[in-house]
């Protein structure tokens, strides 16, 4: 496994492997529904490439294939982090989490924050990150519920 920053030309590959692993990863906690308003965001493609021109975005690849993705907006926000549906479980996220974490240390960020899902909350959780407050978003019309976190750098 190797890491690298997301380029431009990387951003038709994040934008499947984000789909895929909310349809794939998240479908215990989230209706279809819910999914369906969920991936809608990929269709903002400024969005994404603001994402990739403006945020640190980190990429793990094993083989030619993004395997997961981290970012890091303003040094101190996870904004995405999602790792791919068939490499689920191998220390890939504790990895790039490692590296956004050393990235806001290093912009002199006191505290790293996100906006987690249900489904990764555990994981977050088992990294050192504390529930601030559960959020319900609207998107579409549809509620989504995540959890604003925080930790503590050390």
């Amino acid at each position: 496994m190797i890491f690298k920053k997301a380029t431009i030309s990387d951003l038709e590959e994040m934008q499947k492997l984000y789909v895929e692993t909310i349809q794939s990863v998240c479908k215990n906690d989230y209706n279809p529904e819910q999914i369906e308003a969920w991936i809608s965001s990929v269709k903002n493609k400024e969005r994404w490439i603001d994402v990739i021109e403006n945020q640190f975005v980190l990429l793990s690849i094993i083989e030619n294939q993004i395997t997961g993705f981290g970012t890091l907006k303003d040094g101190n926000y996870i904004d995405f982090f999602y790792m791919h549906k068939d490499f689920q479980r191998q220390g890939i996220a504790y990895k790039i989490l490692n590296q956004l974490e050393l990235e806001a240390k290093n912009n002199r960020s006191k505290v790293i924050t996100s906006d987690v899902s249900i489904t990764a909350k555990t994981f977050f959780q088992k990294k050192g990150f504390v529930v601030k407050v559960e959020q319900k978003n609207i998107r579409l019309g549809v509620e989504l519920i995540n959890y604003k976190m925080e930790k503590e750098l050390q």
